[in-house]
């Protein structure tokens, strides 16, 4: 494990690397999870393996630091990441990343674009939404208050979240998971879309086949995003059906 302070209170992100050739490729995990427990298999699939490789928890959550007073807007996720990404030597990476880590991962290319290469996007935020009571994911934390949400809210998200993604919400600091969602629902702006259209590099959208066609799919491709569809698979992808999104990954970067 390897670590590095990104905060000028030496709050420290930390990662689990594998050694390899570069360019480096990054792995960042979504809202309440954390890269090793979710990227361990893929990152040594065959298909992927061979690069150096860190598989990097964002501020708050898994095994890095969970300060009380950051803020944990995408921004603030990316411009920590960025620190993180330059102490460790990182520079033209390729990033993988799920679902709010593709969010940080798109404004980091877009505010830092000398750390990233390509992206692979792993069914990631791209839009606001509304903040839903009772609703899974960032929009249900985002419907209560920080007050609410640290004084038993979380306790509802735990039980609505369930066993397997409660194991690793569980590792983050309750600021951190009710900020990181009010902002991630939040978005920015320009949107999370938009920041993805105007990039320059290789782009990639994985996203579940049984989701239907991605909305604004067309827009998308227009502008040189490929939106491939992984058959047999939830939004996590990378556990859900590991031999074809290694397959898929392992063809975005190749182009």
């Amino acid at each position: 494990m390897r670590n590095a302070a990104v905060t000028p209170e030496g709050d420290r992100i930390r990662w689990v690397e594998l050694p390899g050739q570069e360019p480096s490729r990054v792995y960042v995990h979504g809202l309440g999870a954390t890269s090793p427990a979710y990227f361990a298999q893929v990152a040594v699939d065959p298909l992927l393996a061979g690069r150096r490789s860190l598989l990097i928890d964002l501020l708050g959550h898994g095994l890095s630091d969970r300060p009380t007073d950051f803020d944990y807007s995408l921004e603030s996720h990316a411009d920590a990441l960025a620190e993180a990404l330059t102490a460790a030597g990182v520079s033209g990476a390729e990033l993988i990343a799920h679902s709010m880590g593709g969010s940080v991962a798109v404004v980091l290319a877009a505010r830092h674009p000398h750390l990233v290469a390509r992206l692979v996007l792993v069914d990631a935020n791209l839009d606001p939404v509304p903040p839903r009571p009772g609703a899974l994911g960032s929009s249900g934390i985002a419907a209560y208050s920080e007050k609410e949400f640290l004084a038993g809210g979380w306790e509802e998200v735990r039980d609505r979240a369930g066993e397997h993604w409660w194991s690793t919400m569980r590792l983050a600091g309750r600021e951190a998971l009710h900020r990181s969602a009010v902002h991630l629902a939040r978005g920015t702006v320009p949107t999370v879309r938009a920041l993805l259209l105007d990039l320059k590099i290789p782009r990639t959208f994985l996203l579940p086949e049984a989701d239907g066609p991605l909305p604004g799919a067309d827009t998308l491709e227009a502008a040189g995003v490929h939106v491939v569809a992984i058959p047999e698979c939830g939004h996590n992808i990378m556990l859900d059906n590991p031999e074809a999104f290694a397959r898929a990954a392992s063809a975005a970067l190749a182009d």
